[in-house]
């Protein structure tokens, strides 16, 4: 906490110049630091606070006190609850994991089960980001042929949304009595979720035009909640890594284009992250067959209900509530078990 002081002070200073403002720009990235590192000594400040409150409390309380009984034991509960997010956030001290981040989710073995399977997933992370106030925005949407979709990617806005979703990267499956199946049977079905950081323009990652094939078509969805059909969408092939990304949310060519340099900046800034830490050539390079064997959780409908996490092999009977977004408890069992086990998340 004192290294983190240290640094809210320099900034401060940094801030207290009369040319500060001269670059607009850089002056926002300095007010973005200052807050983000302001949360941590602001945070534990007011928890100290509740403590030595609920303390004064417990040293006014009267045995047959039934009322004041009940406000200490909210107040320890609102504590330990403060605590647990502190420590998590805490844990998020990796570079990005305070930001934003885009969210894909694509399709697996299964046809239009899988499909379906995916619009749900795609419905649980906008409930999630509902619950959580985070600020979310469908910048890509592929319809399944039938029912359901094909692909879909989301920009979120939030504090640690980054370091959050990383829990989530994986294969998900759904075990359930098929309701596209006439004879009743049950299915399994897959999807494959990624997630990346956005990157703010002034990191460093250099894109040759020569390396880009653009493309434009018209955008098609299911409209109304999912995406504004345009005439103007943009699919963006990078050669030499053969990552492709695109937007169709936008009415502008321009601005379709410039959302999905974003996203592709973002990608690549990740494979040249995995380069950097010796893991991997490339970020693709790690996803596994979205098929049996690889899935991080399964959500099963039939014929019990579960829903277990195969990483921390913790599980819920809750399954209605978590494919309506409560799924902080499988993020943050995850968060805590990469610390406690590698030492990173």
């Amino acid at each position: 906490m004192e290294t983190k002081n240290k640094e809210i002070e320099k900034l401060e200073h940094e801030m207290a110049s009369p040319s500060f403002w001269n670059d607009s720009s850089k002056a926002q990235d300095v007010l973005k630091k200052r807050k983000a590192l302001a949360y941590y000594p602001e945070t534990w400040n007011k928890i100290r606070e509740q403590c030595n409150d609920t303390k004064e409390l417990l040293e006014m309380l009267d045995e047959g006190d039934k009322s004041s009984l009940e406000e200490l034991k909210n107040d320890l509960k609102n504590i330990s609850n403060n605590l647990s997010q502190f420590e998590i956030k805490t844990m998020l001290s990796e570079e990005h994991d305070d930001g934003n981040a885009f969210l894909t989710i694509h399709s697996g073995a299964g046809g239009t089960e899988s499909q379906d399977w995916t619009e749900m997933l795609l419905r649980m992370y906008l409930r999630w980001c509902e619950r959580k106030g985070f600020k979310s925005s469908i910048i890509d949407f592929q319809p399944g042929e039938e029912a359901g979709v094909k692909s879909v990617t989301v920009e979120i806005k939030g504090d640690f949304v980054y370091g959050y979703l990383k829990a989530e990267r994986g294969v998900h499956r759904l075990v359930r009595i098929s309701p596209f199946d006439a004879n009743k049977r049950r299915h399994t079905s897959f999807a494959s979720v990624y997630t990346f950081p956005e990157i703010e323009d002034d990191i460093n990652i250099e894109i040759d035009e020569k390396d880009l094939k653009v493309d434009t078509y018209r955008a098609s969805g299911a409209g109304g909640q999912h995406v504004n059909k345009t005439d103007s969408a943009i699919r963006i092939t990078h050669i030499p890594t053969g990552i492709v990304v695109s937007c169709q949310n936008e009415r502008s060519q321009h601005k379709n284009k410039s959302s999905a340099m974003k996203v592709l900046k973002s990608r690549l800034y990740e494979v040249e992250k995995e380069k950097q830490k010796e893991k991997l050539n490339a970020i693709e390079s790690e996803k596994k067959d979205i098929a049996w064997g690889s899935q991080i959780r399964s959500y099963v409908l039939h014929p019990y209900r579960m829903v277990k996490d195969t990483r921390t092999k913790i599980e819920s009977g809750k399954v209605d509530a978590i494919l309506d977004g409560d799924i902080d408890t499988f993020i943050e069992t995850y968060l805590m078990h990469s610390i406690e086990t590698q030492g990173v998340t």
